[in-house]
């Protein structure tokens, strides 16, 4: 996890940081709905290599944003979720849902 002074001053930069890369947002994004296996992301995120799902997955759970759990099973299960704090990122992500519908509806208007 970062340290306060290796953040932006900037609140919105800070955001940016943590959270403002293509593949870190649709990672949340599908994160919201329940948790998810590695492979089923890796599957979801069309495009997406398994470094940059990795590295995206570590960076987060650095940051407290989501949580990665291991079960004791043979073979062994890997789940991601969420965090309580990346809980409170829904707000952010709903209101990106909303302009981009609303961007999309005022385009079929032209």
């Amino acid at each position: 996890m970062l340290t306060k002074e290796e953040l932006p001053e900037c609140p919105v930069a800070t955001t940016v940081q943590l959270i403002g890369s293509k593949w870190k947002l649709l990672i949340i994004r599908n994160l919201r709905m329940r948790p998810w296996r590695f492979n089923e992301l890796k599957k979801n995120l069309e495009g997406i290599s398994q470094k940059v799902l990795t590295d995206s997955l570590r960076s987060m759970e650095e940051d407290g944003i989501i949580i990665r759990t291991v079960y004791p099973e043979v073979p062994p299960r890997v789940e991601y979720s969420l965090s309580e704090l990346g809980e409170s990122i829904k707000p952010i992500l709903d209101a990106m849902e909303q302009w981009g519908t609303n961007y999309k509806a005022s385009l079929e208007t032209d």
